[in-house]
């Protein structure tokens, strides 16, 4: 039984056909339930006696596909490589780089999943202007560049309309998908990388560049430091810049006694359904990998998303987002933990983004639309680094409330620091300073967040095995804190 979206989105893309249309992309969340879209396209049209292919771009993906018509009674024949088999079958699930090199078989209807490629893609394009059939594409992220641009050999555009199924605020809302909390405790220097064009047409880092970037041990262990502050236990996806970043994440959690594996498209196929079993199955806690889960995979107890991936990529972003969205008995909603700058480039994921086929045209904005953009992106708590909406001003979940610049006496000087960042300190100073810094949270009302980051500052390292015990604050310790509060009063200052 379809949903009631679902089923709204079949009639809809009928009507546009039977309007004249001859391509049409289905937009569709990650999680509301793109296959099953296309399963009750692929029935109609065999109720019609049409004959029916349904194109993937990844040999997972044909795979996955073909279990789910398998388990819906859908008869059919697959043509991917040496797997090719039942090619007489009225309907067919293939693979693009094989029908690209063997020509695709005489259709009445072709469906193309993860549609969002299809801009970039020339061998998808070959396959799409060969065809003498309707074309429906699914997509939970249509924003590539040149979805809707105009071509000779089609005679118009690559789409030509958008059937919007549902917007991710509006499952959220029914239930069909979860909120999610972002916390964003660090984010790489992303000075000097380079900028490219990537395979949906959107400008985006290098692959090539990035992982030297975000690939630092320091950047590693702040990964795991905060797992474990923020979501110990849960099972988790953790999305690396390249091969090495990834293995590298496992490493540091596998030495802090947490199971993890790495996943990529080199991993054989039954070692790779073995992994995916025992993330499942809660035998492993973290998987990582750099982008063959982005698409496809549906694990819904997922409920804690690592971006380790910087990206300027909307499709990227949302795709690796969803991962995390689709509801679950074991949760209420999702977390992402953001060491990537991503949230305060892009948005959260679950906002509203533009549902409009790009025409390929460059796209000017002007001055004043960039800093309103801009200014709407949220920001991270300085106390907790939970991420928060623009326009919120207090902290909903450590509570704290950033001073204004005249609440602050800012006088000529500065407060002499107790300690220097990185000098060598016993254990019993650094038990002592977190001790006070407990009792003072506690007198004002701050979070355990609070207090780690004012350690780091202090010490440079997080707070780790230490006793969860106050003491009353010495007076160089407030006088340490009073120093923080005039240098962010002079840095507002000097930035005003």
């Amino acid at each position: 039984m379809l949903r009631p979206y679902q089923a709204n989105a079949v009639q809809n893309s009928r009507v546009a056909l039977a309007g004249g249309k001859s391509r049409i992309i289905i937009c569709s969340p990650t999680g509301s339930g793109k296959t099953e879209i296309g399963m009750a396209l692929v029935k109609g049209a065999r109720a019609k006696q049409k004959r029916v292919a349904f194109l993937a771009n990844r040999v997972h993906l044909v795979e996955q596909t073909s279990r789910r018509f398998t388990k819906s009674k859908i008869a059919h024949g697959i043509i991917q490589g040496e797997n090719t088999r039942n090619v007489y079958e009225p309907v067919l699930v293939a693979s693009i780089q094989t029908v690209a090199r063997r020509g695709m078989p005489d259709v009445d209807l072709l469906i193309i999943d993860e549609a969002h490629g299809v801009a970039g893609s020339s061998d998808y394009r070959k396959v799409i202007a060969a065809a003498k059939c309707p074309v429906i594409g699914l997509s939970a992220t249509p924003y590539a560049r040149g979805l809707g641009k105009h071509y000779d050999e089609l005679g118009g555009p690559l789409f030509e309309q958008m059937v919007v199924a549902a917007t991710i605020p509006e499952l959220i809302a029914d239930g069909f998908l979860v909120d999610c909390d972002v916390y964003a405790p660090s984010e790489p220097d992303m000075t000097g990388i380079k900028q490219s064009r990537n395979a949906f047409g959107e400008m985006d880092y290098s692959d090539a560049d990035v992982g030297r970037a975000v690939d630092k041990p320091e950047l590693v262990g702040d990964i795991v430091t905060h797992w474990f502050r923020l979501a110990k236990g849960t099972p988790t996806v953790c999305f690396a810049s390249n091969i090495a970043h990834s293995r590298h994440i496992v490493e540091r959690f596998n030495a802090a006694g947490v199971p993890a594996e790495h996943i990529d498209c080199y991993t054989p196929e039954e070692e790779r359904q073995a992994i995916l079993r025992r993330i499942e199955s809660g035998e492993t806690l973290v998987i990582s990998n750099v982008g063959i889960l982005a698409e496809g995979w549906d694990f819904p107890a997922c409920r804690t998303l690592i971006l380790a991936r910087p990206t300027r990529s909307l499709i990227r972003y949302i795709q690796m987002a969803g991962r995390v969205l689709r509801p679950h008995e074991s949760k209420d909603r999702a977390l992402i933990l953001d060491h990537s700058g991503t949230v305060t480039r892009l948005g959260f994921p679950t906002d509203e983004f533009p549902l409009e086929l790009d025409d390929g045209s460059p796209k000017k904005q002007q001055g004043g639309q960039q800093k309103e953009a801009k200014e709407q992106l949220p920001k991270a708590c300085s106390s907790c680094s939970y991420m928060k909406p623009a326009k919120v001003h207090k902290c909903p979940v450590c509570g704290f409330e950033p001073k204004k610049q005249s609440d602050v006496e800012v006088q000529e000087g500065d407060l002499v620091l107790v300690a220097k960042r990185g000098k060598k300190a016993q254990k019993a100073d650094k038990q002592s300073f977190y001790s006070q810094l407990l009792a003072v949270a506690a007198s004002r009302g701050y979070q355990d967040g609070w207090v780690s980051h004012k350690y780091r500052e202090y010490f440079g390292v997080w707070p780790v095995g230490l006793v969860r015990m106050t003491a009353e604050p010495t007076q160089e310790t407030l006088d340490y804190l009073k120093h923080l509060q005039i240098r962010h009063a002079k840095g507002v200052r000097r930035a005003g």
